[in-house]
């Protein structure tokens, strides 16, 4: 499989940006997931954190927490700047979580998040990254991953891009899914 990854594209990732407030049935996964990271976190490490939603999300009540935000699209970086002008606990690292997460962060992590990053690596590095989250994990840790996987059937697939208002538009060629059980 060819590793195509449109997210270095500012077009693309300011495309992106103009509807990722509306994309059907997030809210409700972003619900979930805030859920699960515990309250009394003191460190969150987002990967592919883009322009930072998520992290916002998390910090509405964890505004103490210590965080830490990895993306390398220049236009989703300078989103997440602006995002957290004059916040001293959140530092933005740009790198590409294609590569070694070794030397990028220093410490540990009581939880690391994801949404919608993990299914434009390739199935190798998917299973590499889970490697180096749970080394990042203190103990007792969670790593919540709001992710796009691949459907069992073409039938569920259909379904799914009628579901979220893309079943006219073309497969991104960004997107290497997954079945969930692997």
């Amino acid at each position: 499989m060819a590793h195509t990854n449109l997210w270095s594209s500012e077009n693309h990732a300011l495309g992106y940006l103009a509807i990722a407030d509306t994309i059907p049935h997030r809210t409700e996964a972003e619900k979930v997931l805030l859920e699960l990271v515990p309250k009394t976190a003191r460190n969150i490490l987002d990967l592919g954190a883009g322009h930072e939603r998520l992290l916002s999300l998390l910090k509405i009540d964890r505004p103490e927490v210590e965080s830490v935000a990895v993306d390398f699209s220049a236009t989703m970086l300078e989103a997440a700047k602006k995002r957290f002008a004059g916040d001293a606990k959140t530092s933005i690292i740009a790198h590409n979580v294609d590569d070694p997460l070794l030397n990028i962060v220093e410490g540990r992590f009581d939880a690391v998040v994801s949404s919608k990053a993990i299914h434009h690596l390739t199935h190798p590095r998917k299973r590499s990254i889970y490697a180096e989250i749970f080394d990042l994990l203190n103990d007792g840790g969670v790593f919540c991953n709001l992710e796009n996987v691949s459907s069992p059937t073409p039938a569920i697939h259909a379904y799914f891009r009628k579901a979220i208002g893309i079943e006219d538009k073309p497969l991104y060629p960004s997107n290497k899914l997954l079945d969930v059980e692997t």
